[in-house]
């Protein structure tokens, strides 16, 4: 997709398949059927996003790494497949300038580190939220991938590569980050902006477009549900005004769309 002048790539690691309980004890896939369509199952991607502007490239978020996680039936995350999306879009780890991760969880940040605890994209300045720092790589007892922790903690004590914010930031022309917390204390979206164009680049914030119309569902890993519903209104809200469009690390097929108002509010792809 191109945003003005700026190139956005989406890129999948790999499968997420989550259950409707993923998204609360409640929910159901009676209803839903388009979504939970693989035995009641919905099998989602685990997104990342190249950006491409001036002499910039940027990678949103960094998927899960060549492993998996296995939640039982509520959720499985298989990853391992982004360096294969990146060498076919001809880019090579170090041609990466920067990498924004929205959030800590393990299936944002798992490619920052090889299993060494080395930096997969050498030369990339890292941008995360602040308050994810607290909550994911300062407490032991969360869970996170030994060697991403080792990793972010070794950078921490060498050089400027990591570069946490507490509010809205340019990344680089045309890339800023905004808050957006209640999925995780630091979570961040990412907005791409050119020529009156614009784009919001929703990491767990949105989970699925669904939740538009059903505000009840949440995700199990929301830190802080009632602020991540807020937030959730307050984005769809911005996706409402014409000139914006959206996607989220797990939007089926990475596909961008936007909310249309009249006769109630639906999601448009």
């Amino acid at each position: 997709m191109l945003i003005g002048d700026i190139d956005v790539l989406p890129l999948t690691d790999g499968t997420f398949r989550a259950a409707p309980e993923y998204f609360g004890d409640h929910v159901r896939a009676e209803g839903h059927e388009d979504l939970f369509a693989g035995d009641g199952m919905a099998f989602l991607p685990i997104g990342c996003f190249l950006v491409r502007t001036g002499d910039r490239t940027v990678l949103v978020d960094a998927g899960i790494g060549p492993r998996m996680r296995d939640d039982g039936r509520r959720r499985l995350l298989i990853g391992g497949q982004l360096p294969l999306g990146l060498r076919a879009a001809g880019i090579g780890p170090p041609d990466v300038t920067d990498v924004i991760c929205t959030h800590l969880h393990a299936d944002h940040c798992g490619w920052l580190y090889d299993n060494a605890a080395a930096p997969v994209f050498p030369g990339a300045r890292i941008w995360f939220g602040a308050a994810d720092w607290d909550h994911f790589v300062a407490d032991p007892g969360v869970w996170m991938w030994d060697h991403i922790r080792e990793g972010l903690r070794a950078e921490a004590g060498r050089g400027d590569r990591l570069r946490p914010v507490t509010g809205d930031t340019t990344v680089a022309p045309g890339v800023t980050l905004v808050m957006t917390p209640g999925h995780t204390p630091g979570h961040l979206s990412v907005v791409v902006a050119s020529r009156g164009r614009r784009a919001l680049l929703l990491g767990d914030a949105i989970v699925c477009p669904v939740q538009l119309d059903e505000p009840t569902w949440q995700s199990i890993g929301d830190v802080d549900p009632e602020l991540a519903r807020r937030t959730r209104e307050r984005l769809f809200r911005e996706l409402e005004d014409g000139a914006t469009v959206g996607a989220g690390a797990h939007f089926p097929e990475l596909r961008f769309g936007r909310v249309l108002v009249g006769r109630g509010r639906r999601w448009f792809t």
